[in-house]
């Protein structure tokens, strides 16, 4: 399968990224102040307030360079709709406008009340390599509504993903899209780096503070 295409988040992203790190490094700090100097009210709103903006002004540029795969142009939950035409089986069972939703990125499908879940999920696992797809599948126990809907989709997914393209949560099994090696380790590197130095700035600050 060739390598998905991809393209840098964008400076507006980059500025709002920035400044939720920087919203966390100065909350982190506004803590450590209210502890150990609980009367000094100005100085903790000067950090929640003012670390935002260096954070956006000062990291956004960076974090404007990092990469995303590059989304169609055909909403997903189009794509899905499509992928699933002639599904329909008829008013109190499974049906595409009542079992299929989206919140623009992520679709969700419900597989409760269908007679042809492995056509449901041939049809739409390879819809998966765009964007993510989430199957509402129910907990899996004696008190589910269907108790082994969980197991028959699970059966399937695991013979066509591996579980790092998996979120397995309490009523739903999630198949993500699989990243490019290069953002991927590009990711892991970000993510390094802030696991290292938030900590760092954060006892600096502290100590600065003292």
């Amino acid at each position: 399968m060739a390598e998905p295409s991809t393209e840098p988040v964008g400076l507006w992203l980059g500025i709002q990224a920035g400044a939720f790190l920087g919203l966390y490094f100065g909350f982190s700090l506004a803590l450590v102040s209210a502890l150990t100097s609980p009367d000094e009210l100005m100085r903790i709103v000067y950090l929640i307030t003012v670390f935002p903006l260096v954070g956006g002004i000062l990291l956004g540029p960076f974090l404007a360079k990092r990469e995303r795969p590059v989304a169609s142009d055909i909403p997903p939950i189009q794509r899905t709709m499509e992928a699933l035409e002639g599904m329909d089986e008829g008013q109190g069972k499974w049906r595409i406008l009542s079992h299929v939703r989206s919140d623009g990125r992520t679709v969700r499908i419900d597989l409760h009340d269908s007679s042809r879940v492995e056509e449901l999920l041939s049809r739409t696992t390879p819809l998966t390599n765009e964007f993510p797809v989430r199957y509402m599948v129910g907990r899996g126990i004696s008190s589910s509504r269907q108790p082994e809907l969980r197991a028959t989709v699970l059966n399937v997914l695991d013979r066509q993903f591996p579980k790092t393209r998996q979120s397995r949560y309490t009523s739903a099994i999630e198949i993500a899209p699989e990243l490019p090696e290069r953002l991927r380790n590009q990711r892991k590197r970000i993510n390094m780096l802030l696991a290292i130095f938030l900590p760092i700035a954060t006892f600096l600050g502290w100590l600065e503070m003292r």
